[in-house]
């Protein structure tokens, strides 16, 4: 949501100072411009990136504008129903579990985790996880290597989404000097049609440099940028799993393993003590 708050913010800024400058704003609708500029960027993309990453970075847009960020009451609600399914485990054996892990949806505890639930990435992570657990034998490091060779398994695929993605953006002022140029070669043919005439393609011209500009530091760089962000959040998360999980591993209770979690949540999300010790005893502050 805040990215198309943001892309309408930076459009009312350019097109309301070009207003308020004096400019018309029928000058900057150049057509040729914006596909010379836009099929170029498409095609370099293409070149680029193989069929597997195109799908991901199409796949990544919505993600952008639902904001897949992880709230303080999303870690709450997570580290509760961690530590709901191991005071079962430690009550009743680990094999009491296999069935909240095998079928998440159906679970009395899991299920109440809506945002868990809702993420295939962070559901299958954990349950898959737990499943060596409970088919034993493996030892707490080794868990813990496993664990991190998926994360790092993740954020290396993930990579050259955000990376193409900024690629493609630092080219555009560059592709949009190419527009301009293509621009000015009309320009100069047409030399002898007079100043006026002359005058509206040299602008369309200076219109390509201007929407290369734009389109690389005012969108395309950002999209970039913020997706490298909900990428690293979507990891963070993935380390709070891992700490719960290898804690409990070594033989901590769960209030323990939960506690260990919560160490690894940024600071700006991250429950006190207090209010993870309060919402899992269904207290209120």
């Amino acid at each position: 949501m805040f990215v198309i708050v943001g892309a309408v913010v930076v459009t009312l800024s350019v097109i309301g100072g070009f207003l308020l400058a004096g400019g018309n704003l029928i000058v900057l609708l150049q057509w040729a411009e914006f596909v010379t500029i836009g099929g170029a960027a498409l095609g370099s993309l293409i070149i680029s990136a193989p069929l597997p990453v195109l799908k991901k970075i199409i796949a990544a847009i919505p993600a952008l504008i639902k904001s897949e960020s992880f709230t303080k009451q999303d870690y709450l609600e997570l580290l509760k129903s961690f530590n709901d399914l191991f005071l079962v485990a430690q009550r009743d054996g680990l094999l009491a579990i296999e069935r909240h892990v095998e079928k998440p949806e159906e679970s009395e505890i899991l299920s109440q985790n809506k945002k868990f639930i809702d993420s295939e990435l962070a559901k299958t992570f954990f349950c898959d996880t737990m499943k060596v657990m409970l088919s034993g034998g493996i030892p707490p490091h080794e868990l813990e290597e496993l664990i991190d060779t998926e994360i790092e398994t993740f954020e290396l695929e993930q990579k050259p989404v955000s990376a193409l993605i900024s690629k493609v953006g630092d080219s555009l002022p560059g592709l949009g000097i190419v527009a301009a140029v293509l621009g000015i070669i009309v320009t100069m043919s047409s030399i002898d049609k007079g100043a006026a005439y002359v005058g509206m393609h040299v602008a369309a011209a200076l219109v390509g440099t201007f929407l290369g500009v734009l389109m690389s530091y005012g969108y395309v760089n950002p999209i970039a940028t913020n997706l490298e962000i909900v990428n690293e959040s979507k990891a963070r998360y993935l380390h709070t799993i891992k700490a719960c999980i290898v804690a409990y591993s070594k033989g901590n209770p769960p209030i323990i393993a939960v506690e260990f979690a919560r160490r690894t949540i940024f600071s700006d999300v991250r429950p006190t003590f207090s209010e993870l010790e309060n919402f899992v005893r269904g207290k209120k502050e």
